[in-house]
């Protein structure tokens, strides 16, 4: 933890709900009732207690998470660049804000090897595409950037967010059974 936040507390539906949705929502026309199915609980409870664990912070988002790759977005490049300090916060909301990026974040400089503090995923059909969008950043980064690269993937790797073991659902949370 960083200082700012604190353990929450999960009752037991609450363990339960986040243990049948840490892997995903189940790809069904409704997925609210198949979860309250196999939960033992009305569809409008998984609702309202999902919400809660947003607003709480316990989860951090319910989305899609589409395949690029099943989309043919198969030239993707985390694209590097090293920014003034001072405006990397602002520029870096502004990059994020951009069709085709898909996550962008600060990070700190690893001098001298490593000037870079700014780091957006950009996806494409063609590395030409990828090029043409790292030339958007740039324009837009404009005089606040001293240097950039583009690092291309190779491979898929398999992504993932914490996944509560089953059989001890409540570790490194407080709570009450």
């Amino acid at each position: 933890m960083n200082g700012r936040e604190r353990a929450v507390a999960l009752d037991d539906l609450d363990r339960r709900l986040v243990l049948a949705t840490q892997a995903g929502l189940p790809l069904v026309p409704r997925p609210y009732h198949a979860i309250a199915e196999r939960l033992g609980v009305e569809a409008g409870e998984v609702q309202r207690r999902l919400a809660s664990l947003l607003a709480r912070g316990v989860i951090r988002r319910i989305g899609a998470v589409p395949n690029h790759y099943a989309l043919g977005y198969t030239a993707n490049g985390m694209s590097v660049w090293d920014v003034a300090d001072e405006r990397v916060d602002a520029l870096g909301a502004a990059v994020g804000a951009l069709d085709g990026v898909s996550h962008c974040y600060r990070r700190p400089r690893r001098l001298p090897l490593w000037p870079y503090n700014l780091f957006a995923m950009v996806h494409g059909r063609t590395r030409d595409a990828v090029e043409a969008q790292v030339a958007a950043i740039a324009a837009l980064l404009g005089d606040a950037c001293h240097g950039h690269d583009v690092l291309y993937s190779t491979r898929i790797l398999k992504k993932t967010g914490l996944r509560l073991p089953r059989e001890r659902a409540d570790a490194g949370v407080t709570g009450t059974r």
